[in-house]
């Protein structure tokens, strides 16, 4: 071909090229503008970033916004409780593939604390696992002055002084301080037990309650004291033990009556009975309680239901307390008192 023609086709070549680019770009750009996924009718100007980056996709369930349909999704998935990423080796289950790579990182001791030994997820959970050990805490509280040890439990604090709960049920409106309290607080009106105990099959909503409860099965007491070496299988067990036997910690008064507590919780219920603040209402008899928890063992009045049995006589009961006191008798009775 002759030169001078090649390079007429070669120019005509690119500028199509240069022009159907074109046209795609335009394309995506009235994509955007015409998509009509969550919009924001009013985009206050505290709600953009670097680059005029409009963050236009709520989220529905805590009102957090994204920049983009994809960084929504990615959020939905939090609450929604998908988890399709699982670890081979525990069986750990995960929103995000990143997620679970990070999470490998842990069965592989990739970072590990030189100190006590513990194997991290990245080398910034290590980074701030260490401070355990150094006592380093360089993020303080502008209202009280209080330490932390990471920037996340400095915010999650001062919304202790802000009064801020960000984070909001759509079943029932109560609001929260931490996204975790919401997921765990949406267990309430799903029923979820999503975590089995291996060796007695009792459901758990909470991972954290079934690692505690497995160590009933195993005889695990993790929490040491410095002092006398007495060991526990919970740390508030061990906090109430250093506070009542060495004098270490913060009680919590009553102002009212002067009744002390080792918790703050234990305190906020106290105070409810000093108020006469009875929230929680027994369907059957209209019987009225202070927690969830006291209604839910009071139920167990109008049920025939006996979950909790014996495992020397196999005789049943409906609450706990009642099995481990005829358990000392059976136990005694049959000879088992001193094993």
């Amino acid at each position: 071909m002759n030169p001078f023609l090649r390079y007429l086709a070669d120019k005509n070549s690119a500028h199509t090229h240069t022009h159907t680019q074109t046209d795609r770009r335009t394309d995506r750009q009235t994509d955007r503008q015409t998509d009509t996924h969550t919009p924001m009718t009013t985009i206050p100007d505290g709600l953009r970033r670097a680059g005029n980056n409009i963050r236009s996709y709520l989220c529905t369930v805590c009102h957090k916004r994204y920049a983009s349909r994809r960084g929504l999704n990615n959020h939905s998935k939090r609450h929604t409780g998908e988890n399709v990423y699982s670890c081979t080796q525990c069986d750990k289950r995960f929103s995000f593939q990143t997620g679970l790579y990070k999470h490998m990182n842990i069965h592989a001791c990739k970072y590990k604390c030189t100190a006590c030994g513990r194997c991290c997820a990245s080398s910034k959970h290590l980074a701030v696992h260490r401070r355990i050990h150094t006592g380093e805490k360089p993020f303080e509280c502008a209202v009280c002055s209080r330490r932390f040890t990471t920037s996340r439990d400095l915010v999650v604090h001062s919304r202790i002084h802000s009064g801020e709960k960000p984070y909001k049920c759509h079943v029932c409106e109560k609001a929260f301080s931490v996204s975790s309290y919401l997921h765990r607080h949406m267990r309430v009106h799903t029923g979820d037990k999503a975590y089995d105990c291996p060796y007695c099959g009792k459901l758990f909503k909470r991972n954290n309650e079934l690692k505690i409860h497995v160590r009933i099965h195993t005889g695990a007491k993790p929490h040491s004291c410095r002092y006398c070496s007495q060991r526990f299988t919970q740390s508030n067990l061990l906090k109430t033990h250093l506070l009542k036997l060495h004098s270490e910690g913060t009680w919590f008064s009553c102002k009212i009556c002067r009744k002390k507590f080792t918790r703050s919780y234990d305190l906020k219920l106290h105070l409810l009975q000093h108020g006469g603040v009875k929230p929680y209402v027994c369907d059957k008899c209209q019987k009225r309680f202070v927690t969830t928890s006291r209604l839910k063992s009071h139920q167990f009045v109008h049920s025939s239901y006996r979950q909790f049995c014996c495992g020397l006589c196999v005789k049943d009961f409906k609450r706990k307390s009642h099995v481990v006191r005829h358990f000392k008798r059976c136990s005694d009775k049959l000879g088992f008192g001193n094993v």
